[in-house]
């Protein structure tokens, strides 16, 4: 009989995992952990489309509160592939934290998947429908039926209110255990997790609220070496847990502590202080604040404005920055075209200004020129064209104008148009621009 491959590799996960798994259930009434399975749907982290973001962001979340992940599946978005990994998960753990699939679309099939393997029914929450209405500025009524499932959540359980979107998360409570479901999209589901999930955890089965917690958001230095550089400079004591995240070449570290003391709050400022000084030109913010945010904070700050003439970024910058609370009062203006031609025509650059210049970084120059002259803007950023360097990489000039009319020009490379080779452009970008506003 042939076995089809994300079948099979369930089954082979629970071979491999039997021996391991006795040995845990041997122990867990001789420890304070709670154990928990996961299980993470989406064919496009099986076809290789997105990396699996979820089971490292919770098991490094709930590492530290006393639960302890025994293992993770991820599986196709099919009835089929779902319920035989929750067969998996719900015969290794009481917890099952399942992610993805509670959306609007014909493959979000996990809410009516966990009413049927639970045989807790799901039904329509008056306030998550009011919710939902007010969203959308429409009555309940003109709600499109697809729409409307998002606000179902099971008769004997509970659900999670959702911060940034339409599908709150799912608890479906059993007599000895729990599958909750968290939505797919990592912005929603990690705010819920803080916002919500931990909170039920506590109240369910007992967990350590979290501790004091500090998170440096680094930029232009890979994980690798914020790990050496912490390694070789800085003795983190045992009982802080760190753990990091990266995307779009941002690095997230964060480090926690397990008791929300005066002592502990103080011991990670001196923490910080001490990454600060190996590592502070790489620092972009502590907390939450974005990269963008920065950067709009620091042109506030000066009192300065900024332009933007794009090409090689495609409206990537604008649209990044646009997103910002205030960005109004910083942005004066913003330009795109599909070529350096085009964009010089609606910049108002004269033939001449234009056949003075020779390369990629006098054009992106005069750009930022004009842009800033067209806007009246202190500062200015362009992007040219992408073109192929001498060693035959894909690269594309930008240039930065200062306050004093001044620019400079650099060339940065481009790995692909891809949404993530677009979010690190973006990135390296915004980058420059920091260190020049620092």
């Amino acid at each position: 009989m042939k076995i089809a491959q994300p079948m099979l590799t369930i089954l082979l996960l629970a071979a491999l995992s039997q021996q391991a798994f006795a040995k845990t259930a041997s122990t867990e009434s001789d420890t304070d952990t709670v154990p928990y399975t996961i299980v993470v749907t989406g064919g496009e982290l099986l076809s290789g489309a997105y990396p699996d973001g979820h089971t490292y962001f919770l098991t490094r979340t709930l590492g530290p509160l006393g639960l302890r992940c025994v293992g993770s599946l991820c599986v196709d978005d099919n009835q089929t592939d779902l319920l035989a990994a929750l067969r998996y998960a719900t015969d290794r753990a009481r917890l099952v934290i399942v992610t993805g699939g509670l959306g609007p679309t014909d493959n979000d099939i996990t809410r009516e998947t966990l009413a049927a393997f639970t045989g807790i029914a799901v039904q329509e929450h008056p306030d998550v429908l009011q919710q939902l209405a007010q969203r959308f500025g429409k009555p309940p009524a003109q709600l499109r039926p697809n729409l409307r499932k998002q606000t179902q959540v099971p008769v004997q359980g509970t659900y999670l209110k959702n911060q940034n979107g339409t599908a709150v998360g799912l608890v479906f409570e059993m007599t000895k255990s729990a599958i909750v479901a968290l939505p797919g999209p990592p912005r929603e589901l990690q705010a819920m997790v803080y916002g919500e999930l931990l909170a039920y955890l506590k109240r369910r089965f007992g967990t350590r609220l979290p501790g004091p917690s500090l998170t440096l958001r680094f930029v232009g230095l890979g994980q690798s070496q914020i790990d050496q550089t912490l390694e070789d400079h800085i003795a983190l004591d045992e009982d802080i847990s760190v753990s990091s995240q990266f995307q779009g070449g941002r690095v997230d570290f964060t480090f926690s502590l397990p008791h929300d003391t005066a002592e502990e709050r103080t011991r990670l400022r001196e923490l910080k202080l001490k990454v600060l000084k190996h590592l502070g030109e790489y620092v972009y913010a502590a907390g939450t604040m974005t990269l963008e945010e920065r950067v709009v904070q620091l042109l506030r700050a000066k009192g300065s404005t900024l332009a933007l003439a794009e090409v090689g970024s495609g409206g990537s910058l604008s649209a990044a920055l646009s997103g910002v609370t205030d960005a109004n009062q910083v942005l004066t203006g913003s330009f795109a075209a599909p070529s350096d031609e085009r964009l010089r025509g609606l910049l108002g650059v004269s033939d001449a200004q234009w056949q003075a210049c020779t390369s990629h970084k006098q054009k992106t120059g005069r750009l930022a020129v004009a842009v800033s002259h067209r806007t009246n803007s202190s500062w200015a950023i362009s992007t040219g064209e992408p073109f192929k360097d001498e060693k035959e990489n894909h690269t594309m000039a930008m240039a930065i104008k200062h306050p004093g009319g001044q620019w400079e020009s650099m060339q940065i490379q481009v790995r692909g148009s891809g949404r993530w080779d677009r979010a690190r452009l973006v990135t390296d970008i915004l980058d420059h621009l920091r260190r020049k506003l620092n």
